[in-house]
Protein backbone atom coordinates (compact mmCIF):
# COMPACT_ATOMS: atom_id res chain seq x y z
CA UNK A 1 0.00 0.00 0.00
CA UNK A 2 1.25 3.33 -0.91
CA UNK A 3 0.68 6.38 1.34
CA UNK A 4 0.93 9.91 0.20
CA UNK A 5 3.17 12.17 2.56
CA UNK A 6 0.70 14.72 5.19
CA UNK A 7 3.47 17.78 4.04
CA UNK A 8 3.04 19.68 0.99
CA UNK A 9 7.13 19.11 0.12
CA UNK A 10 5.81 17.53 -3.21
CA UNK A 11 3.84 20.16 -4.55
CA UNK A 12 3.97 20.47 -8.36
CA UNK A 13 4.71 24.44 -8.03
CA UNK A 14 8.20 25.33 -6.58
CA UNK A 15 7.42 26.63 -2.97
CA UNK A 16 8.44 30.04 -1.78
CA UNK A 17 8.93 30.99 1.56
CA UNK A 18 8.41 34.51 3.34
CA UNK A 19 10.56 34.73 6.35
CA UNK A 20 9.48 37.86 9.16
CA UNK A 21 12.06 39.71 11.60
CA UNK A 22 13.99 41.86 12.37
CA UNK A 23 18.15 42.25 11.49
CA UNK A 24 20.91 43.60 12.97
CA UNK A 25 24.32 45.62 11.13
CA UNK A 26 25.55 46.93 14.29
CA UNK A 27 25.55 45.73 17.76
CA UNK A 28 23.20 47.60 20.15
CA UNK A 29 21.00 49.20 16.85
CA UNK A 30 17.30 48.75 16.48
CA UNK A 31 17.67 47.06 13.73
CA UNK A 32 14.96 46.72 10.15
CA UNK A 33 12.43 45.03 9.86
CA UNK A 34 13.13 42.94 7.25
CA UNK A 35 10.90 40.15 4.57
CA UNK A 36 12.83 37.45 3.24
CA UNK A 37 11.49 35.70 0.25
CA UNK A 38 12.84 32.68 -1.18
CA UNK A 39 12.60 29.31 -3.17
CA UNK A 40 13.33 26.21 -1.15
CA UNK A 41 12.67 23.02 -0.52
CA UNK A 42 11.67 23.15 3.09
CA UNK A 43 11.56 25.69 6.00
CA UNK A 44 15.27 24.36 7.50
CA UNK A 45 16.50 25.23 4.59
CA UNK A 46 14.69 28.39 3.88
CA UNK A 47 16.15 29.87 7.06
CA UNK A 48 19.63 28.75 6.64
CA UNK A 49 20.19 30.37 2.78
CA UNK A 50 18.01 33.21 4.94
CA UNK A 51 20.87 33.98 7.56
CA UNK A 52 23.49 33.48 4.52
CA UNK A 53 22.20 36.37 2.22
CA UNK A 54 21.44 38.13 5.70
CA UNK A 55 24.83 37.71 6.54
CA UNK A 56 26.07 38.75 3.10
CA UNK A 57 24.35 41.79 3.37
CA UNK A 58 26.41 42.97 6.20
CA UNK A 59 23.69 42.00 8.62
CA UNK A 60 25.33 40.77 12.22
CA UNK A 61 22.02 38.77 13.48
CA UNK A 62 18.70 38.35 12.70
CA UNK A 63 15.47 37.40 14.64
CA UNK A 64 13.24 35.40 12.68
CA UNK A 65 9.89 35.84 14.05
CA UNK A 66 7.81 34.11 11.50
CA UNK A 67 8.12 31.80 8.91
CA UNK A 68 5.54 30.46 5.47
CA UNK A 69 4.73 30.16 2.67
CA UNK A 70 3.19 31.91 -0.08
CA UNK A 71 0.23 30.64 -1.75
CA UNK A 72 -1.20 33.26 -4.01
CA UNK A 73 1.51 35.80 -6.26
CA UNK A 74 1.02 39.05 -4.54
CA UNK A 75 -0.30 42.13 -6.67
CA UNK A 76 1.51 45.11 -4.65
CA UNK A 77 4.92 46.32 -4.40
CA UNK A 78 7.96 45.48 -3.04
CA UNK A 79 6.82 42.18 -2.63
CA UNK A 80 5.70 41.36 -6.05
CA UNK A 81 9.16 41.93 -7.34
CA UNK A 82 10.16 39.73 -4.89
CA UNK A 83 8.12 37.04 -5.33
CA UNK A 84 9.41 37.13 -9.56
CA UNK A 85 12.99 36.82 -8.01
CA UNK A 86 12.42 34.16 -6.01
CA UNK A 87 10.72 32.45 -8.64
CA UNK A 88 13.95 32.75 -10.56
CA UNK A 89 16.24 31.54 -7.64
CA UNK A 90 17.00 34.84 -5.97
CA UNK A 91 16.79 35.96 -2.21
CA UNK A 92 14.83 38.62 -1.97
CA UNK A 93 15.28 40.86 1.01
CA UNK A 94 12.56 43.80 2.23
CA UNK A 95 13.57 45.97 4.18
CA UNK A 96 11.14 48.23 6.51
CA UNK A 97 12.13 51.57 8.06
Amino acid sequence: MQVSPDNDNDADEPMVFIIIGKAYEEKGDDGVDIHVLLRAPDDDTAVREALNALSEEGFLEADLDQIGTIEEIPDEEPHASAYKGALEGEVAIIRFG
